[in-house]
């Protein structure tokens, strides 16, 4: 993996990591992250005209991711709404690394060196780490703690499948504005069985802010999704999970939440796990 590559990681986790503390500060969660994914949306559906067309063999991948990343939006909102970013962020983010890798192994037939091995179990034992100190401090939710290791599971399974789907495409750009139309439309439809009138007062109130976080999230999982195409599933959703520093970083400066000792040594072995998978 070149160092081009993991510096535009780097750039993607930063970027996912800003729109979710976004969608955390948001008066109402669940609008905001509709309201992203529709921004998302139509940029994908200006751009779909200059792209060439999805292959059939990919449909069946894109249509799974969707429905998974449906249920992972939905779960998301309900995440952020009771529990703290900085918990909740790294042990969605944090757990998948390991699961995709995993899956990668199985599923894709891929091979890892000792060092991604490495890597992949540092990111995970920060997870570890952070949930211990939440039950120390008698702040362990278990149903927060439950839905973020769904959500996890869910964000190792969609990655995956588009690692595949998109490795059918002979470029990426076709399978990236399809998946991200369709998640913006899937959302709208869910919104419109529960009521259009809030999600157009709300974007009506927040659409600068949804725009903004829109786009950051059209980047962010469309360079991971590129970067799919380039190298091992395992190690683009490892390097991608770095986002939980930038989250850390956000949620002690932004939302103000407690940043105590064994959230900084989860956040070290989040970067040793990063350096380990580059350097050997």
């Amino acid at each position: 993996m070149t160092l081009a590559l993991i510096a535009m990681m780097l750039a993607a986790a930063a970027l996912h990591a800003g729109w979710n503390v976004v969608v955390k500060a948001a008066p109402d969660q669940r609008e905001e992250v509709v309201l992203v994914a529709l921004v998302a949306a139509l940029a994908a559906a200006c751009a779909l005209p200059f792209v060439p067309p999805l292959p059939a063999a990919a449909w069946p991948y894109l249509i799974a991711s969707v429905l998974m990343q449906v249920l992972y939006f939905q779960l998301l909102g309900l995440v952020y709404r009771h529990g703290e970013l900085s918990y909740a962020y790294p042990l969605m983010r944090g757990s998948a690394p390991l699961l995709t890798a995993l899956a990668a192994v199985i599923v894709v037939g891929e091979h890892l060196s000792p060092g991604a091995w490495l890597g992949v179990s540092l990111l995970s034992c920060g997870v570890v780490t952070l949930g211990a100190d939440q039950f120390r401090s008698g702040r362990f939710g278990w149903s927060v703690t439950g839905f973020g290791l769904l959500n996890a599971v869910i964000i190792a399974g969609y990655t995956v499948v588009d690692g595949i789907g998109i490795r059918i495409c002979a470029a990426p750009w076709p399978y990236i504005a399809w998946l991200f139309l369709l998640n913006g439309v899937a959302l709208l439809l869910l919104t419109m069985l529960r009521g259009p009138r809030r999600l157009l007062e709300y974007a009506l109130e927040r659409w600068r802010t949804g725009l903004l976080c829109g786009l950051c999230m059209i980047a962010s999982y469309g360079i991971a999704l590129w970067a799919m195409t380039r190298a091992p599933l395992a190690l683009v959703a490892a390097l991608r999970e770095t986002s939980v520093l930038f989250a850390a970083l956000f949620a002690a400066v932004f939302l103000r939440e407690r940043f105590g000792a064994a959230r900084y040594v989860a956040v070290g072995l989040v970067t040793a796990g990063a350096i380990a998978m580059k350097v050997w």
